[in-house]
């Protein structure tokens, strides 16, 4: 009896983690170099938006900016329009939310 009952706990726990991996996954991660075209800095100083151009595409995609230190890039000029950045953005509800946003040289 303890036998079936420990293949049963094993098998549920295996279950809820493979579903949390899963889950997990499913957020669309989107990783792209490119160089600024444009940032906007929100009124309030806590949000920026940076238009990317993509290297492979062409196409101009806009990054939602919410971390500290990115803003604090921003604001002290290390990151400026004509940088080279690479970003690791999510999507969510439509906007591009910005997980790693970097210089591809460093900063």
């Amino acid at each position: 009896m303890k036998r079936f009952l420990s293949i049963v706990v094993l098998t549920a726990m295996m279950a809820f983690t493979s579903l949390a991996v899963v889950r997990t996954a499913s957020a669309e991660d989107v990783k792209m170099v490119g160089v600024i075209s444009k940032i906007e800095m929100a009124a309030d100083g806590k949000s920026a938006t940076a238009i990317l151009k993509d290297n492979k595409s062409g196409e101009s995609v806009p990054i939602l900016i919410t971390d500290d230190l990115t803003l604090d890039k921003f604001k002290d000029k290390r990151i400026v329009e004509g940088d080279e950045i690479r970003c690791k953005f999510e999507k969510v509800d439509g906007k591009n939310n910005s997980k790693i946003f970097k210089k591809t040289a460093g900063c």
